[in-house]
């Protein structure tokens, strides 16, 4: 299948559980790892077009197995995590959509933490992003109105990155009408989705996170 150069999977070191949505939302899509990310290539079936990094993580398996892979090798000692440089790598191909697949969990919490961040400036950009672990996923969300596929009874979360005015919630178990949300709330944890989520927003920034069932991954 040929490549949709404007949609670039980038492959981060978290957690990662292949799941068919997970193969479905890459499929098709150019694929660009982030050091130690390379790890899931095989499992997604995938042959990365581009290897980053400064390969503190990468191991010699790694490297005897995907050994084919064009590298562009940075110093240990820099001012930008792997998975940045992934992603300006991405954005120079001009990818207009972008999915950070390992962007939760792992042993860097701090990563994990940047991930959230780097993705909410790239859609501030105008970037499509969508972050997943297979089993949990993050959607930016900015002033505006955006629908989201998830099933009914989908645990989610709204968490803002600074005070959020006028979010409005359908479709759920625990509707919102232009609420404002105090940074550090908690009350847009778990709530789940009755028939179908329609989220907006007047002022602010947000990740939707969701935690998908088993048969949600499918």
């Amino acid at each position: 299948m040929s490549q949709n150069s404007s949609r670039t999977t980038i492959l981060l070191a978290g957690d990662l559980t292949p799941t068919p949505r997970l193969r479905e939302q890459i499929e098709g899509t150019r694929v660009i790892a982030a050091d130690s990310g390379i790890r899931y290539a095989s499992a997604l079936g995938l042959t990365p077009d581009l290897w980053v990094g400064d390969f503190d993580s990468a191991t010699h398996d790694h490297h005897a197995e995907h050994g084919s892979v064009p590298t562009a090798r940075f110093p240990k000692e820099k001012d930008k995590t792997d998975g940045e440089i992934a992603i300006e790598a991405a954005r120079s191909e001009g990818a207009t959509e972008l999915v950070l697949a390992g962007a939760f969990g792992g042993e860097r919490a701090d990563h994990a933490f940047l991930h959230l961040t780097t993705a909410m400036r790239a859609a501030a950009s105008g970037l499509r992003v969508l972050l997943t672990s297979g089993t949990t996923e993050g959607i930016p969300l900015l002033p505006g109105e955006a629908n989201f596929d998830y099933a009914p009874g989908t645990v989610f979360s709204v968490l803002g990155f600074g005070d959020l005015t006028g979010l409005t919630l359908h479709g759920v178990k625990w509707p919102l009408d232009r609420r404002f949300v105090a940074f550090g709330s908690s009350l847009t944890i778990s709530n789940e989705v009755d028939t179908r989520l329609v989220a907006s927003l007047e002022a602010g920034r947000a990740m939707v996170v969701a935690n998908l069932s088993a048969d949600a991954r499918a």
